[in-house]
């Protein structure tokens, strides 16, 4: 048997604490999913948000979306309590707790730079501006690891397309809150606040491309990007910014927090790629969170219908 040293372990393969602990659990869940067959209780009833932390409100009216993944979802909680939000730590197992009164109402979004019609428009009033949809996006995380999760959101292109960007745009930037009074991690310089990302043009406008409000049929827990986020099931996760204020219209790339911070580890585009490694460990595997073996990782993360926005691009210099 192979034993490796502690300074030979790369991170990615470190089975994060939350899921050790919950491994002790496993059989008593597959005995719990058993009985609830065996009575007629549903599988929904054990993963239900309302048992679960940080429930929201539900959502009504809901559209099946075609874009979705047949692959199973991962358990809402551990979605819910497994989280990359540096806003609030650096360890995934503390947003949850964190979050749990972090402020989402009243809430604005600023709209701005190269737009015909620059406004500031209410949290309430972007949620109506298309039914929403349903969509069962698997996402990969830089670091290794990934789920699956039924967000619930429209189109981004649905917002762009209302407030009509010029000609000269061909880049969108979001940037979100900063309230260090609410979020403790941003007492902390381990980024440049507040958190900034950017697409260009063509990629916000894909239909992939998800304004999201919700999960799992009800309002986005705290610790997930209440209230409002972008989901870009084709890139490393975070490149989906969450808790969006201010979305702007420029004729310049944007300079996104983690390329800023860190640049030859984290490029701009980000597309989930197995043959483009992280600086410090291998991209060509991944682990879905609540499973203890590795799959190999997809190109665009298994999303095919984005590659023509990269037609002709070197991936690897692009990364």
């Amino acid at each position: 048997m192979l034993i490796k040293k502690a300074e030979d372990i790369r991170s990615s393969e470190i089975t994060p604490k939350s899921l050790y602990l919950n491994r002790r659990k496993f059989l008593a869940g597959a005995a719990l999913a058993g009985a609830a067959a065996a009575t007629g209780a549903g599988l929904r009833e054990i993963i239900a948000p309302s048992t679960t932390v940080l429930a929201g409100n539900k959502i009504n009216g809901i559209q099946k979306s075609p874009l979705s993944t047949t692959e199973a979802i991962t358990p809402y909680k551990d979605v819910t309590n497994y989280n990359n939000y540096y806003e609030f730590s650096t360890e995934k197992d503390e947003p949850a707790k964190l979050a749990q009164k972090f402020r989402t109402r009243p809430w604005k979004v600023k709209i701005d730079g190269l737009v015909e019609k620059k406004q500031e428009l209410d949290i309430d009033a972007i949620i109506k501006m298309a039914p929403p949809e349903e969509r069962i996006y698997r996402h990969r995380c830089v670091e290794g690891w990934s789920i699956v999760v039924p967000w619930i959101g429209f189109s981004l292109s649905e917002l762009i397309k209302r407030v009509n960007p010029t000609s000269k745009a061909t880049f969108v930037e979001f940037t979100t809150i900063f309230d260090p009074g609410q979020m403790p991690g941003q007492m902390r310089n381990v980024l440049e606040w507040p958190y900034v990302e950017g697409l260009r043009m063509d990629e916000a406008m894909h239909p992939l491309a998800l304004l999201c409000f919700g999960m799992y049929g009800e309002d986005l827990p705290n610790q997930d990007g209440a209230p409002l986020r972008i989901v870009l099931p084709w890139k490393y996760g975070f490149k989906s910014a969450k808790a969006i204020v201010k979305i702007h219209f420029t004729d310049k790339q944007p300079l996104n927090t983690w390329n800023v911070s860190a640049p030859h580890e984290y490029g701009f585009y980000s597309n989930v790629n197995p043959n483009v490694d992280h600086p410090r460990w291998s991209q060509a595997k991944e682990r879905r969170l609540g499973e203890f073996l590795k799959r190999p990782t997809l190109m665009f993360n298994g999303y095919d219908q984005v590659a023509s926005l990269y037609s002709g691009m070197d991936l690897k210099k692009n990364f």
